[in-house]
């Protein structure tokens, strides 16, 4: 299967900054991958560059079967792309700004509809946009990117600045057009969300891929595995205490067996590295 998305050594730099120094990964057809990182670490500029807004000092990226630098004008017709600034038409209904862009890209006017279904603001459509919240402007964004059925969809920090209602309404559209088969690339700053939505994810630092994995083997890989025992104490109190589940220390071997053969056990959860002391541990920074 090939990828969608591809980039080879692909480096960008800002007078003699580097901004993005040569990274190299790839999305294959219907995946979310997600490009972690804290603010500055070239998230941005890497959209920007396989989008074909601004061309790579050097390497090359390959996006829908074409390259970002020489096939633009085929690029733009099979992207879709959704940057963090909301520049929508405010005086404008939600519907008049989708039909406004079904025009530029002589594109039929129905499809304003069935993206504002998509996204579950049909029944705001004739509501200027200036009366939106924040996360409806958002799916607005959205759904004007698909207006033209883009088979891959970049997403510049979908959810901040959102409340937590508005957020899970947007990463419920992110979910729904993944499962519809759109391959989408998104930067985020929030772990867990990238937890929750990305089949593959690579942390960004100082413009360097650090990490490219599942978050699933991510979490495995670093950080400390454990489990965290509910232990029962006189007067019919609890306590919690921690086990390391490596049990590469005799100790921890030897308090298990004792709270076990005591039967003083109400409780076993199981607790694993969460994505943020991965990145803690691979990037040693906390991520902004």
């Amino acid at each position: 299967m090939n990828p969608v998305i591809e980039a080879n050594s692909l480096r960008r730099l800002f007078n003699e900054k580097v901004a993005v120094a040569g990274i190299s990964f790839q999305v294959q057809p219907g995946e979310i991958f997600g490009l972690l990182g804290p603010n500055g670490a070239g998230k941005t500029t890497t959209i920007r560059l396989l989008t074909g807004q601004i061309d790579p000092s050097a390497g090359s990226a390959v996006v829908a079967g074409c390259d970002v630098v020489k096939d633009r004008p085929k690029l733009k017709e099979r992207i879709g792309v959704v940057f963090e600034d909301q520049n929508l038409y405010e005086r404008l209904s939600a519907r008049d700004n989708l039909r406004f862009n079904c025009w530029l890209y002589n594109l039929p006017e129905k499809r304003a509809d069935d993206v504002l279904d998509l996204v579950r603001l049909r029944e705001r459509a004739k509501d200027p946009v200036r009366t939106f919240s924040n996360g409806m402007k958002q799916r607005l964004m959205v759904a004007r990117a698909l207006l033209h059925h883009p088979p891959v969809l970049f997403l510049d920090e979908p959810t901040r600045g959102l409340d937590p209602i508005s957020a899970r309404d947007i990463r419920a559209v992110i979910d729904q057009l993944r499962s519809g088969g759109t391959t989408i690339l998104l930067t985020t700053h929030l772990l867990e969300e990238a937890d929750q939505l990305c089949q593959r994810i690579a942390f960004l630092v100082d413009g360097r891929i650090v990490a490219n994995d599942t978050p699933q083997q991510l979490k495995l890989s670093h950080g400390k595995r454990s489990m965290v025992l509910t232990l029962a104490d006189p007067g019919d109190a609890s306590r919690l205490t921690e086990i390391s589940l490596g049990m590469d220390d005799p100790r921890d071997q030897a308090r298990l067996s004792q709270y076990m053969a005591q039967g003083n056990v109400r409780s076993v959860h199981s607790q694993e590295a969460t994505l943020e002391e991965v990145f803690i541990e691979i990037a040693g920074i906390r991520p902004a």
